[in-house]
């Protein structure tokens, strides 16, 4: 059994490998490590570095299709052979503009055949991969270009390109700039167009780039994840060359991709590259199996994915639960447009279809099925794959952030089981995925083979932290040897700092994660962005002097909303908050021109004034929020303070987050309907 639930004590920290030999970790950008190779099954299988494996595709599949795209109308295309070409020209370009080794190359732009040739142009060039979100600000952008000594940053156009050109000339490192869409607008020193870029490596030797190539090794790192913690600050995940291509081989063999020459495996690549789940799915496994990824367009999330998926019709799909979300929503809406006989036929298939398919469930994908279930798929189903462009796909997953139920249940309705996998960048994405035959409500699925896991100090109710074992977990965070010990025990295991336990079916155990029960304090969005509450929390109590308490809220949400409490006198006996406010939020009302001298003049928004402070403030943090995902979109000030005695602070004042979701959770609810944001005076959320 590859689980191993321990109640033991966290061994102490990894000790300090010797210089001689690698050891399971390093903080070092130029360090190697030691793999964790094991005696038999997929753990054993020989270590391959990028250029290993990308060169093993080419041999296999030089003629099929590697990359496709639009301009246009026109379809344009790569093959292996001419994707592997064009990365090792880029890699040669990327020399003379003088990249050296363990220096990054910064990648900040929407999805592409350029970034994916970035990408791994760099990696053969002997730097580091370096995906930046789109949504970052200029500051954030700054931090990771310094963090990993980026010689170049590509970026996609002039948006983003003025980002880096706010802080250029603080980069020591920097050596040039290259815009990979749309014309330059302004002529720069050292700024090329991806044209221009591609051009000078073109004739370039061989020689310089093979011996790059031929000495590296599969346990050096190759790619930099930057991730969010829960103090804000970004910290740059080491990946291996074995990290990205031992998993994407495990995952491949885990949900039984077919290669090329048998059947094309054909993806859809939209969502953003710098997160691990995009590239593991969409350059790695791909590439693994000599499968074709197809780009969707820039505003793919606002509407354009559908038209992509039906014209691309691809055999896996990987959503994150906003997706699914906006796909519910959309088909709903049609639904109810529909004739009555036509809604009666729908609610008659996603009857027989969630039966069938939760019968299924429950017999690990054995059983008989009705023929009731024939019929609906021929009246129902199959017309709604189509018109998702899903007609093809039998693996649909959902992963990156937790998903509710009844979107699951929705789609199970519709016979499309939706399969959840659960991971981190620390563990290269996935580390449990759930298969058509090993499959739950809920449940992230069962291990990669290769992979173990344990739950540490698990609770009476078996609940403990989730932790792995593998050749997918990283080398280390880059500069940073504490939060590396942090996340690693003495012998290995990575500590997700995520909370879990397993329930077992039919010889199978299952996996679940409950996320954000104060292991790891992050809040994951449907978009699946990483957002560390408190530091937004904190910079709203230090911009509204009157707030009290701010709680962030998001997680599988939207957007991001917050519930705020002001200050107020404490009963002296009993520790419990009163209606009257405090001294000082007293002045602070009157500064302000309001009358304000109790918790219920203010609460839901009953004061304008008030109300328009609050605002305020909260717009201030916005505007130096790290990324759009980050900004408090609505807000409420509750009706009494947190306290001890009231459940929403433990014993140390510590903040009781799943505690104070079930307390107000009625207010939270009201955050997703349509109801007005408090944005201005006259429009403040109605009082509760």
């Amino acid at each position: 059994m590859s689980h191993l639930p321990v109640n033991v004590q966290r061994p102490n920290s990894l000790s300090v490998p010797s210089a001689a030999e690698p050891g399971l970790w390093t903080s070092q950008g130029d360090a190697e490590v030691k793999l964790r190779i094991e005696d038999s099954g997929l753990a054993a299988e020989p270590p391959l570095t990028v250029n290993q494996m990308f060169t093993r595709a080419v041999e296999r599949f030089g003629n099929y299709t590697a990359l496709g795209w639009k301009e246009g109308d026109q379809q344009k295309t790569l093959t292996y052979k001419e994707y592997y070409q064009a990365c090792r020209t880029a890699a040669k370009s990327f020399l003379k503009l003088g990249l050296q080794r363990y220096h990054g190359v910064g990648i900040l732009g929407f999805n592409s055949a350029e970034w994916f040739i970035a990408d791994i142009g760099a990696i053969l060039a002997g730097g580091f991969a370096v995906g930046i979100y789109t949504t970052n600000s200029p500051e954030t952008c700054q931090y990771v270009v310094e963090n990993c000594k980026a010689n170049i940053i590509v970026v996609e156009n002039h948006k983003q390109l003025q980002k880096i050109l706010q802080f250029e000339d603080k980069l020591p490192h920097l050596k040039a700039i290259v815009q990979y869409k749309d014309a330059l607008k302004e002529k720069r020193p050292n700024l090329y167009t991806w044209a221009e870029f591609m051009e000078l490596g073109r004739d370039e030797p061989d020689a310089p780039l093979d011996a790059i190539i031929s000495s590296q090794k599969p346990n050096q790192c190759c790619t930099l994840i930057y991730t969010s913690g829960t103090t804000g600050l970004s910290k740059g995940v080491m990946l291996s060359h074995d990290n990205l291509t031992w998993t994407a081989l495990s995952t491949g063999h885990h949900v039984r991709l077919t290669d090329a020459d048998q059947a094309q495996e054909v993806v859809v690549s939209y969502l953003p590259l710098s997160h691990i789940a995009a590239q593991m799915v969409d350059i790695w496994v791909t590439m693994r199996v000599g499968g074709a990824t197809y780009f969707a367009q820039p505003d793919a999330l606002k509407g354009t994915l559908v038209n992509t998926l039906k014209e691309v019709r691809p055999t896996a799909f990987m959503g994150v639960p906003r997706v699914w979300e906006k796909m519910q929503e959309s088909m709903k809406s049609v639904g109810a447009k529909s004739s009555t006989v036509r809604r009666k036929v729908a609610a008659w298939a996603k009857d027989v279809g969630l039966h069938t398919n939760l019968t299924k469930m429950n017999q690990n994908g054995a059983g008989r099925t009705p023929i009731s279930y024939h019929i609906a798929k021929k009246l129902v189903f199959k017309k709604v794959r189509k018109a998702l462009g899903l007609d093809r796909c039998y693996r649909c997953y959902t992963g990156a952030a937790p998903i509710t139920k009844d979107t699951l249940e929705f789609f199970l309705s519709l016979d499309i089981p939706l399969y959840e996998l659960y991971g981190m960048s620390e563990s290269t994405g996935p580390h449990t995925i759930s298969l058509p035959d090993a499959f739950r409500l809920t449940s992230c699925g069962v291990e990669l083979p290769g992979c173990k896991t344990k739950l540490h100090k698990p609770d009476k109710e078996g609940n403990g932290e989730i932790c792995f074992w593998g050749r997918h977990v990283f080398m280390g965070y880059l500069n940073m040897p504490e939060n590396t010990e942090q996340a690693l025990d003495a012998e290995g295991w990575l500590h997700s700092g995520d909370l879990g336990f397993y329930i077992s079916g039919i010889g199978i155990d299952f996996l679940f994660h409950l996320l954000k029960h104060g292991l790891r304090l992050l809040i994951i969005t449907a978009g699946g962005e990483n957002v560390p509450p408190v530091p937004i929390e904190d910079k709203v109590k230090e911009a509204v002097p009157l707030i009290s308490n701010a709680m962030l809220i998001g997680d599988k949400r939207k957007f991001l909303s917050m519930l705020l409490t002001v200050k107020c006198q404490v009963n002296p006996d009993s520790g419990e908050p009163q209606d009257e406010l405090s001294a000082d939020a007293v002045e602070f009302c009157r500064k302000l021109g309001s009358n304000a001298t109790r918790v219920s003049d203010i609460a839901g928004g009953r004061d304008r004034a008030i109300n328009a402070a609050i605002q305020e403030g909260i717009n201030r943090v916005n505007e130096n929020a790290t990324s759009n995902a980050q900004r408090i979109q609505k807000w409420i000030v509750l009706d009494r303070d947190f306290s001890i005695g009231g459940g929403e602070l433990g014993p140390t004042m510590k903040l009781k987050r799943p505690v104070v979701v079930k307390m107000y959770k009625e207010q939270i609810e009201n955050f997703y309907k349509e109801l007005p944001t408090p944005t201005t005076p006259d429009n403040p959320l109605p009082p509760k």
